[in-house]
């Protein structure tokens, strides 16, 4: 199962996108042990990457009682993050500083959904 963006998923994510910011919803479910491995990327995103591009972590939580939902579908953790733009969270994914601690990420998943958000009405 796919964890990290791809490059046919980011180029639909740039042509569908209405303008404006955008929040991405993060679902993620860890690998035995990769919560150490994520804090570290977490931990390298919030001290220099995100301000340089202007993104903002909204809600960060642990999973906790799924009530909808068959068993093994629960989520470890969810995260809401807001970034300027869709052009913005692309730039961040490409930024040689970003793919330097990417792999934090990657160890720590086993499935997860990164999915953008539009306002509803």
């Amino acid at each position: 199962m796919a964890v990290d963006p791809s490059g046919t998923g980011l180029k639909r994510f740039l042509d569908e996108d209405p303008g404006g910011p955008v929040v991405m919803l993060n679902l993620l479910r860890f690998r035995e042990g990769g919560q150490k491995s994520y804090a570290r990327y977490s931990k390298a995103l919030s001290e220099t990457i995100l301000d340089r591009y202007g993104a903002e972590v909204l809600y960060h939580g642990k999973g906790s009682t799924a009530l909808v939902a068959e068993d093994g579908q629960a989520w470890d953790a969810v995260l809401l993050v807001r970034y300027p733009s869709r052009a913005v969270f692309s730039q961040m994914v490409a930024d040689p500083d970003f793919q330097a601690v990417a792999h934090f990420r990657t160890e720590a998943l086993s499935e997860a959904v990164l999915q953008a958000t539009v306002p509803g009405n």
